[in-house]
């Protein structure tokens, strides 16, 4: 069995891994491509309500991969990243018909979901923003006076 220390070290890791393709993509969705240029690549692979779908796509990824990495509200993001790829999946990906992703594939999407799905499923971990909010509360519940 892996020490705590270690186990939370490659939860870290893996947030800031997941979390930094993730930026790189909403970066890309938002500055390079622009909320108009994605939105038009969406509706080309008939994605219902391209633009909202865009901007919710490129939000998730930036936002969400800042998220990741500090580890804040990590199980919540992990679901919106999650969905995110499956719809990636469902309407960019499948059809292609190979999971290499220099073919079209759905390498990359699967990777992520797995990558997110295990970081929400595990929580963020020590090093994380999450788990000094939590030691934060419970520290406050122990100091509470106890009514008489």
């Amino acid at each position: 069995m892996l020490s705590r220390t270690v186990s939370d070290t490659v939860i870290l890791i893996a947030r800031v891994a997941v979390g930094v393709i993730l930026i790189a993509h909403g970066w890309q969705k938002f500055f390079t491509n622009t909320i108009d240029g994605t939105a038009t690549f969406f509706e080309s692979m008939d994605i219902p309500a391209a633009t909202f779908s865009a901007i919710a796509a490129a939000t998730i990824e930036l936002v969400g991969g800042v998220l990741l990495i500090i580890g804040f509200a990590t199980p919540v993001v992990a679901v919106l990243v999650v969905l995110n790829m499956l719809g990636a999946w469902f309407f960019v990906h499948a059809d292609a018909g190979t999971i290499f992703v220099s073919d079209g594939g759905y390498e990359l999407v699967l990777a992520l979901a797995a990558g997110a799905a295990l970081v929400g499923a595990t929580g963020g971990g020590r090093f994380s923003i999450d788990h000094l909010l939590r030691a934060r509360s419970a520290s406050r519940k122990d100091a509470a006076p106890v009514a008489a």
